[in-house]
């Protein structure tokens, strides 16, 4: 469902992506991890059409996204890591706008409106502007949003991020049930708790190259473990003054 090869992105000098080859299958949910500018967030604009690549190509539903990005558009689902929300617009009104963008026909709209409203714990809040949602409340939007279009694929960057307990409970479910019908969701998280409960495929990256790509199953050690082994080393520093005595 997702197949990229040899694709790259540089600005300039810098080589954001370097050569990056990947399959993701039908109904599969990919977790891309890696740190803050490993080239994560680049990648999934290229796959949803929002960045040319610098060279490679990528497909989306077995359609290139370079040569019929519209209709790769058409068929997927994005949470962007900013949202993408408008302030000035209800909650309901984003979910409305929404399917006028993808063609849906207003009863259509509407009645898959009050069930993601409702899946979501979103009825009471339904009239709340964006500029007044709380921030799960923003990410709850948005990932109604990327939902309502019934995608094949869905694209979530950071989905995770700063939100409850309860929230991430809720999308968490609702990601498994969505690829249980064979939706493939490709997922960009730092939260790896989460990520290992959901997760049937993980790939990693650093400095722009995949440093890993396997299923769940196959790994030799804990997610963590391995993250840090391949992706990120956390910085060990004694900080021999906290806890001090104080003159």
């Amino acid at each position: 469902m997702i197949s990229c090869r040899e694709l790259t992105k540089r600005f300039g000098a810098f080589t954001a992506v370097d050569r990056l080859t990947l399959e993701v299958a039908p109904g599969t949910i990919c977790a891309f991890l890696g740190p803050n500018g490993a080239g994560k967030s680049t990648t999934v604009k290229m796959l949803t059409g929002l960045l040319p690549p610098t060279s490679g190509e990528a497909l989306v539903g077995g359609r290139n996204v370079q040569r019929d990005a519209l209709g790769v558009k058409r068929r997927i689902g994005v949470l962007p890591e900013d949202l993408g929300l408008f302030d000035d617009l209800t909650v309901e009104e984003h979910l409305d706008l929404t399917g006028r963008i993808y063609g849906l026909s207003a009863e259509t709209t509407q009645a898959r409106t009050e069930q993601l409203l409702r899946a979501l714990a979103l009825t009471e809040g339904r009239d709340t502007f964006a500029s007044h949602c709380s921030h799960g409340m923003r990410k709850k939007a948005a990932f109604a949003m990327a939902l309502l279009p019934n995608p094949e694929v869905l694209f979530l960057d950071e989905p995770f991020e700063a939100i409850d307990p309860v929230t991430s409970k809720i999308m968490r479910d609702l990601l498994v049930a969505v690829a249980a019908r064979g939706v493939t969701v490709f997922l960009t998280s730092h939260i790896l708790s989460v990520v290992e409960r959901i997760a049937q495929q993980l790939v990693m990256i650093r400095g722009g190259k995949m440093v890993w790509n396997s299923s769940a199953e196959e790994l030799p050690s804990s997610l963590e473990e391995l993250y840090f082994e391949l992706a990120e080393s956390p910085v060990s520093e004694d900080l021999e003054w906290l806890g001090s005595e104080r003159s």
